[in-house]
């Protein structure tokens, strides 16, 4: 009978806590909310490095236009967010330093603006990569050629620790990060092919996987953009266009401004 009585004492003693000390116990409401406070927006290339080359362009000064166009509209309508840019003129940061600026920023996002080009000059359309190696292998020319811009760079063999952009065994270690940020980059690569697609009548060839070096290293949410392939002529008349700038650009900045609700829960 004593032993059923404590029995009965410490169960009326454990449905009691909550009670007694609920009001000490945190739960979501009383944790920080989330705020995205730092972009950060890469052009790709730049400087002695021109990207892909169009009949009449060159990738590096498209990137820059549209990427300074869509920190622009950030800070017209998110004055909350803080844009910085890995180039906002036609230097060459190197590709190692894009995202340690981010790092070194602490910032919660990072966007990498890209243009496209193929040897088949009737392929059109945009697509966004996140981290990965998942199709590495349909991938792996535009992966090998946006890496292969360290060849540029002094030193590029110690730097990067022998890293070889054309060479698929490098790439094997590729997978072990970014697996924090993967959610999240696919939901803000979804909302830009979305808005490219519906928004702009673009053509979304649709959210990738590729080991990008840029997407290897950033600790936070991180997408590469490529906004059309400048070997096809009309995609390149659009690109080079303000009109075809200023849409690839809001489309962007929509994107951003959608997942910043979304995440923050708004």
């Amino acid at each position: 009978m004593e032993r059923f009585n404590n029995k009965k004492i410490l169960l009326s003693f454990l449905i009691a806590i909550p009670f007694l000390f609920g009001g000490f116990i945190p739960d979501e409401t009383m944790m920080p909310a989330f705020r995205m406070k730092k972009i950060v927006l890469d052009a790709g290339h730049g400087g002695k490095d021109p990207g892909n080359i169009g009949s009449r362009s060159r990738e590096k000064d498209i990137n820059l236009a549209v990427t300074l166009l869509v920190g622009k509209y950030i800070k017209e309508n998110m004055p909350d967010v803080e844009v910085i840019y890995t180039r906002n003129d036609d230097s060459f940061p190197e590709l190692k330093k894009r995202p340690q600026i981010a790092n070194n920023n602490k910032a919660d996002l990072f966007v990498s603006i890209h243009s496209n080009s193929a040897t088949n000059r009737a392929a059109f359309g945009t697509e966004t990569f996140v981290m990965g190696t998942k199709h590495f292998e349909a991938n792996f020319d535009i992966v090998k050629k946006e890496n292969s811009v360290i060849l540029l760079e002094d030193n590029y063999e110690e730097e990067y620790e022998g890293f070889d952009p054309t060479s698929p065994e490098s790439y094997m270690l590729f997978n072990l990060t970014q697996k924090a940020y993967i959610g999240n980059s696919i939901t803000l690569a979804e909302h830009i092919e979305t808005q490219f697609r519906d928004r702009v009548g673009r053509k979304s060839r649709g959210v990738k996987h590729g080991p990008f070096y840029v997407l290897w290293t950033p600790s936070m949410p991180s997408v590469l953009v490529e906004l059309g392939f400048l070997s096809n002529s009309a995609e390149e008349q659009f690109l080079m266009s303000k009109q075809g700038q200023e849409y690839m650009a809001s489309a962007i900045y929509r994107s951003i401004r959608d997942y910043k609700e979304q995440i923050e829960g708004k």
